[in-house]
């Protein structure tokens, strides 16, 4: 099932046909849902349950999957860079098969290990299994690995609209959940037998843990880190990513497509002559979550796409992923611009000087467009 989402082809049909109902009748706003969860939720409700050691491993194991047509870049590079920064839990990759992977909005990244290579190498299975978007959330493959783990007793993790493929899989039912703004009046309705609750970036409900937006993935992040290791560990963390704190907390109500939104994106994207090609220098030991932040944030204006820049045609992030280059330095002498290299900056730091360098490039709307994408309080 390809569910509309922010992602190629379908979010920009969306948008051609806002764009009339605007022209015709005025301004609109979409992704209100139908009602709010009407009772109030304790914190503790959504605590995620203490790491419990299974099978004398002595670190966890902890799964970032991904489907080989179209992974959502920021939902898989977050948490596989945070969780392997942390140096708390074996993080691994796993694709339904090996091979180069296009990452949506941007950049390719080569998937190195696959589902029946993990099954073999694991066969009691993952302790937590982190699920980004994806483009085909009904995808048999992914759906089986996911529901073969959850039944070995791993807590599954579906990061924004990784959630579509948790309830494609069956294991939302009858568990609370959240998901990204946009997607929240559908899946709703589409799966009635899960209770929805908004105003939360994370939820835990027994081993199922959903969170909101794309930026949601830095708090769920840090939250697995103090449920796995303890708060101090997590405090260290979230001080070198220059996140205040991780608490679920978020106000669901300040996320909405108004017709402002849909106006700024149809005219960036139908204004073709001022697209812009943007390069990222990429090299050994780069940080992947700044990078994709960045990637990311540029790639959803609707003006520019990011390619990555190197002279080496593959490099190693600073936690292992092996990234394709998309331009030699050469071929980067074609593009319009090339990005300030925020390599080694706090990367929540650094996504605010992104959203900053939007809005002084392509104006305050843009930024702010960009931001409620990816769900993240900007200026709120």
């Amino acid at each position: 099932m390809k569910h509309l989402s922010f992602q190629p082809n379908r979010f920009l049909k969306f948008l051609c046909v806002s764009f009339v109902i605007i022209t015709l009748f005025g301004f609109v706003e979409y992704g209100i849902s139908s009602e709010i969860s009407k009772v109030q939720i304790q914190e503790e409700d959504f605590k995620i349950p203490s790491y419990q050691p299974r099978f004398g491993r002595k670190q966890p194991i902890i799964v970032v999957i991904g489907e080989n047509r179209m992974t959502e870049l920021t939902d898989f590079m977050i948490p596989y860079g945070v969780l392997t920064s942390a140096k708390i839990a074996k993080v691994i990759s796993v694709f339904p098969k090996t091979g180069s992977v296009q990452m949506f909005p941007a950049l390719k990244v080569e998937a190195e290990k696959s589902f029946d290579h993990f099954d073999s190498e694991y066969p009691e299975g993952a302790d937590y299994v982190i699920v980004p978007a994806v483009h085909y959330s009904d995808d048999p493959t992914l759906l089986s690995f996911v529901q073969k783990q959850s039944a070995k007793g791993s807590t599954i993790v579906g990061v924004c609209d990784g959630v579509w493929v948790l309830a494609n899989a069956g294991v939302l039912k009858d568990h609370k959940a959240t998901g990204h703004w946009f997607s929240f009046s559908k899946l709703e309705k589409e799966f009635p037998e899960t209770r929805w609750i908004k105003d939360r970036r994370y939820i835990a409900d027994r081993k199922i843990i959903t969170t909101t937006g794309i930026t949601a993935s830095i708090p769920v992040s840090l939250a697995l880190i103090e449920t796995i290791s303890g708060k101090e560990k997590a405090l260290e963390i979230a001080a070198s990513l220059g996140a205040k704190d991780w608490k679920p907390a978020h106000k669901s109500s300040d996320f909405y497509l108004s017709g402002k939104d849909m106006y700024i994106a149809a005219k960036n994207y139908l204004g073709f002559w001022n697209y812009e090609n943007l390069g990222v220098q990429v090299s050994d030991g780069t940080d992947e979550v700044v990078l994709a932040l960045q990637a990311d944030s540029f790639s959803r204006t609707y003006r520019s796409e990011v390619f990555s820049v190197s002279d080496q045609k593959q490099i190693r992030t600073k936690s292992g992923l092996l990234l394709h280059v998309d331009k030699t330095q050469a071929e980067a002498a074609n593009l319009d611009s090339i990005l300030e290299n925020l390599n080694g900056m706090a990367a929540v730091i650094a996504y605010d000087k992104n959203l900053s360098e939007i809005e002084s490039k392509y104006g305050t709307n843009t930024a702010a467009f960009v931001a409620l994408q990816m769900e993240y309080p900007w200026r709120k």
